[in-house]
Formats: C-alpha cells, sequence, structure tokens
C-alpha cells in the first residue's frame, strides 16, 4: 500500500503534463489546481481502501473528463416521447415561441420592471401582468410570486399568522416533493383545524369549527389524486357563502391553473380559476407551469384588500417574480385573451391534437425507421399534479429490443440530443403527442443511428 501512495506523481507533475497546460489556456490557474489537488485526494482515499493506484495518463485523462464535465452546464434539453404532457421530471410545460422571444429579449439587456416611464420614478413589477390577469379571471387584483408553494405560504402568513385556518381532513394533502399543507401551515405561524373525515366532509363540519380565532376557511384541489366510492365535499359556492355568512374569506388553493374548459378535450372538468372568482372567493391561487402553460410561477388573484395585505407583508419580496419569467407568462396570457391558447400554447395543442393527426405522425416515424418499429395504440397522460386519471388516447411507436430494450433506452437517453420514452413488456414507446414537431427531425435520425448500429 506504501508502494502505491510512493507511485502517485506531483501536482507540479501533473500540472506540467501538455494535455493539463491546454486546460490552463482554458481556465484559471487556481481552478486547475483546485481540482488536482481534489483528485489527489480521492484517488489516496481508494488506495488506502485497498484499490489499485492509476497510472499516471490514467490520472491526467481523469482529471481533464472532471474538469470538462464542471464547466460543461448540466442542464440540458430533452425531447419527451413519454406520452406525459406536464412532466415534472422534466421541467412541466414547454412554453409558445412568442413566449421563448419574451424572455430571450427580456433576459438580453435592461427593461422597464420596477420604473413607471411617465413619471421616471420607481413603479411596481406587478403592473406588467396585474391587467391582464384581472381580465382573464374576473378578479379585482392579482399578485405573481415565484411559484404556487410561495403564494400559499404568503397567503397564509399575510392573512393567518397566529390564527386558525379550517381545512377539510381530507384536503389536507401532500403534493409533489414532500410539500405538505399541514407543514405550510405551521411555517406561516397559522393554526391548522382539520374537519370532516377523510372521505367525507359535510358545511355543517365547517360551520361548526368556526371560532373567534378563525381567519379563513381554505379549499385545496386534490389536483394529484382522486376520492371515489362513499365520497362528499363541499362544493366552493357553498363554502364562499359561509364565509360571508361570519365575514371570513374563503382561500381557494386551485393547483392547476385551469383557465380553459377542459371537457372541451374529452377530459374531466378541472376547477377553472374564473369560476372559483365568479363564486366570491378572496384569493385563488395556481401554478403557471401546469395547465396554464406559461413559466414557473405562483399567482394569486381574488379581491382588493386581500391582495394589497399580501403585497405589503415582508415575504412578499423574498418570493417575488423575476423578470424573465414576468415577461414569458405576460405573453402567455396574452394567449388567452386573443383566443389563441389552444393553437400557441403547447400543452393545450397537445391536449387538443386530434387522434388522426397522431396515427398520422406515428405511420410517418415508422417508415422512416423501417421494420424496426411499428404502431400500437395507448394512453398520454397530462401529468405534473393536473388531471389525475385523465388519460387520452393516443398511438405509440413501438420498438423492439431483442430483449435489449433498457439498453436501447439508456443510449437515447444519456447522449445528444437526449430522448426519454417508456419501457413496457420488453418495447420502448414513443408518443408523438409529447414530442414537438421542430424536434422530430433530430429524434428520429438519432433512433435511426442507434438502430442500425
Amino acid at each position: 500500500m506504501d508502494s502505491s501512495f510512493r507511485h502517485l506523481p506531483s501536482v507540479d507533475r501533473l500540472i506540467s503534463d501538455q494535455r493539463m497546460q491546454r486546460l490552463e489556456e482554458e481556465y484559471s490557474h487556481h481552478f486547475v489546481l483546485q481540482i488536482v489537488r481534489q483528485h489527489l485526494e480521492e484517488v489516496r482515499l481508494h488506495i488506502a481502501q485497498g484499490e489499485p493506484a492509476p497510472s499516471f495518463d490514467q490520472l491526467v485523462e481523469s482529471i481533464c473528463e472532471r474538469l470538462d464535465s464542471l464547466a460543461e452546464p448540466s442542464l440540458r434539453p430533452v425531447i419527451n416521447a413519454t406520452g406525459v404532457l406536464l412532466h415534472t421530471n422534466l421541467g412541466r410545460a414547454p412554453l409558445s415561441q412568442e413566449a421563448v422571444v419574451a424572455m430571450e429579449r427580456s433576459a438580453k439587456g435592461y427593461t422597464n420592471l420596477e420604473i413607471d416611464m411617465d413619471s421616471g420614478k420607481r413603479g411596481s413589477r406587478q403592473v406588467h401582468i396585474q391587467s391582464l390577469l384581472c381580465q382573464l379571471t374576473g378578479a379585482e387584483a392579482a399578485l405573481v410570486v415565484n411559484n404556487n408553494a410561495s403564494a400559499v405560504l404568503l397567503a397564509l402568513s399575510a392573512l393567518a399568522k397566529g390564527k386558525e385556518v379550517i381545512v377539510s381532513r381530507g384536503q389536507a394533502v401532500e403534493i409533489g416533493g414532500g410539500f405538505r399543507i399541514p407543514s405550510v401551515m405551521r411555517q406561516s405561524g397559522a393554526k391548522l383545524v382539520e374537519v370532516g373525515t377523510t372521505n367525507r366532509t359535510y358545511l355543517s363540519d365547517y360551520e361548526e369549527a368556526v371560532t373567534p380565532r378563525t381567519a379563513a376557511l381554505l379549499r385545496v384541489h386534490s389536483s394529484n389524486f382522486r376520492v371515489v366510492g362513499f365520497a362528499q365535499s363541499v362544493a366552493i359556492e357553498e363554502l364562499t357563502q359561509l364565509g360571508e355568512r361570519y365575514g371570513l374569506p374563503v382561500l381557494d388553493d386551485l393547483g392547476s391553473g385551469c383557465l380553459l374548459d377542459t371537457g372541451r378535450f374529452g377530459l374531466d372538468p378541472e376547477p377553472m380559476v374564473q369560476q372559483s372568482i365568479a363564486t366570491g372567493v378572496g384569493l385563488a391561487m395556481f401554478s403557471a407551469d401546469k395547465l396554464l402553460g406559461g413559466p414557473q410561477a405562483g399567482i394569486m388573484v381574488g379581491q382588493g384588500p386581500l391582495v394589497a395585505k399580501l403585497q405589503r407583508h415582508p415575504l412578499a419580496r423574498a418570493v417575488r417574480i423575476d423578470k424573465i419569467r414576468l415577461a414569458g407568462l405576460a405573453v402567455t396570457l396574452i394567449h388567452y385573451l386573443k383566443g389563441e391558447a389552444d393553437t400557441k400554447i403547447p400543452v393545450w395543442r397537445m391536449l387538443s391534437m386530434p387522434l388522426e393527426e397522431i396515427e398520422e405522425r406515428a405511420q410517418k416515424w415508422c417508415h422512416f425507421l423501417g421494420g424496426a418499429a411499428s404502431i400500437v395504440g395507448g394512453d398520454s397522460v397530462v401529468g405534473g399534479g393536473s388531471l389525475p386519471g385523465g388519460t387520452l388516447p393516443t398511438r405509440l411507436v413501438a420498438i423492439r429490443g431483442r430483449g435489449k430494450v433498457k439498453e436501447l433506452a439508456d443510449k437515447l437517453r444519456r447522449e445528444s440530443p437526449m430522448v426519454i420514452g417508456r419501457t413496457e413488456n420488453n418495447l420502448l414507446l414513443l408518443d408523438p403527442r409529447t414530442v414537438l414537431p421542430e424536434e422530430e427531425g433530430a429524434l428520429l435520425t438519432r433512433l435511426r443511428n442507434i438502430l442500425s448500429h
């Protein structure tokens, strides 16, 4: 073991190698030196555990690879052929071309983010979005933050800290990433008062729980699961009527941020923001990157005095939205205003794509790939914590891997352009519904190259 340690080259000898000299031209000397020392320390630990010492060439090559991988951004584009439209692990909603252009324009230079161009004085970034949201939802006022979890936390902190908030036991939910309503409630300083049972809650349960310490009634839409069978819940209309009787605001966590009728596309109804506002809720909160089809953001719309109270809260600054996402969100909302959401916003284009069009694309893919592919029936899933159990019929391009389906899927996933499909019954399945038209060429070329080998 001592001999192995002695054979390790010095830092100076490694840095003087010609291959390392190339790296020093590209990166700072301090950075290269730091990586070399870190790598040598790790090699010593491996040797101490009984592993053989690497050769000089192996050391240099591994250090060069390490430096290059650190300098290469790890966040890269992925072609989503899974059939899951709002794939959380793949970044949820892809944006419209117009939204992408707006975000790029905002990122390139300065903007009028918080300046009143008439007076030359400081303004509010919310003015770029408020009127659009109010027009689309019918709300008196609006506020945008960095995501819906922040929106819920801000609302509870500003309106219910030190007081009680009543919620149905069946709605004290957990969404992805371990985000739990009870945990957020504790963080905000509000006290959770659960009523009813997991599967059945009545209006009388809420009413019996109201005390002088009650600050609000909370409805949480179970956007990523569904309770069926012996179940009972209170309609939002009944909840707002109860709130009016007791002078309590109703906070409505809608989750997916739906502005279009999903029934038009053969899916179960999803609560729409406009409907929530029309019933008289004090505040509706929802995500911008799910069914809304925009960049990540949390949107709050509702009664003017409540929104004003949120805007004045110190937490509002900590969770505010940045200029780039604000630009993309504004353009996304304009698509709805113009009545072009289902043709411009990718998630709605995918939802509304006729089965005949998917079949035609699948046939084209199979023709390009030759005898390696065939068409099978299947389902696309909305995903992203929206429309649980909601599926759309689709046509899948199936590739038999002759026992090597996992190897084929791994190759597609690991090399550029990265492609992710799904594997079932020794088949690699690719859903054209979630592949953007401009990605088709790269996907098919990549797939044919792999299959030819």
